[in-house]
């Protein structure tokens, strides 16, 4: 009997960022079918008003990128073995659901203790640290973002109105060495992403100006 393939699944991952313990892992249901990443240049700008013209081939640092993907949750199928998934027929797919919510909240013993803080009198109260949350989306693709936006379209509903299907979509923002800086953990990590990327691209098939329909430049 042939096994079927041990596919891998995309997803999230939370982190101390001083130690790399590791706090969280949220395991996409189903690989999304798409992902858009989107790369700005950050470039100096050269020439025209305002600008020097020996800074237009200058780059201030690595490029912003942005990824958006829309993830499916359902629980159809775990509903029809009620005893093998009694977390499923009870409240359907609201755990999920707050997992990924909790990327883009501070918990409620946090914001509760910088009350207490403030009720206090204390003079300057720091913003909440969130976890370090990674993008996994293979071993090629470990990078550190910072959550942006989540929608959620909740499809369809039991009849205690839990809801049992829905979209997530997901904008991210990749978070570079200039977010971080080089000795933050997401700072390692984010370098070695780009070094990939740039060994990578060394096994990209070399054209040549013939190709083009050029003879030299």
């Amino acid at each position: 009997m042939a096994l079927s393939p041990n596919h891998l699944r995309g997803g999230l991952v939370q982190v101390d960022p001083t130690t790399s313990r590791v706090l969280r892992v949220i395991a996409l249901q189903y690989n999304p079918d798409t992902l858009s990443r989107t790369l700005s240049v950050q470039a100096t700008g050269g020439g025209g008003a305002g600008g020097e013209r020996s800074q237009a081939l200058r780059l201030r640092g690595a490029a912003t990128e942005t990824i958006r993907l829309e993830a499916e949750l359902d629980a159809t199928d775990h509903l029809e073995d009620p005893d093998a998934n009694a977390t499923a027929t009870e409240v359907g797919i609201h755990p999920q659901l707050a997992a990924l919510e909790s990327l883009v909240h501070p918990t409620a013993d946090a914001l509760a203790n910088n009350h207490a803080l403030a009720s206090s009198g204390t003079l300057e109260i720091l913003p909440l640290e969130a976890p370090l949350t990674l993008f996994v989306w293979s071993r090629q693709r470990v990078v550190p973002v910072r959550v942006t936006d989540l929608s959620v379209t909740e499809e369809a509903f039991d009849v205690n109105l839990n809801p049992i299907r829905a979209k997530v979509t997901l904008g991210l923002r990749v978070l570079s060495v200039d977010d971080l800086g080089f000795d933050h953990r997401g700072g390692t990590l984010f370098m070695g992403y780009l070094r990939n990327k740039e060994g990578l691209a060394t096994a990209a098939p070399a054209a040549t100006l013939s190709a083009l329909g050029l003879e030299g430049i």
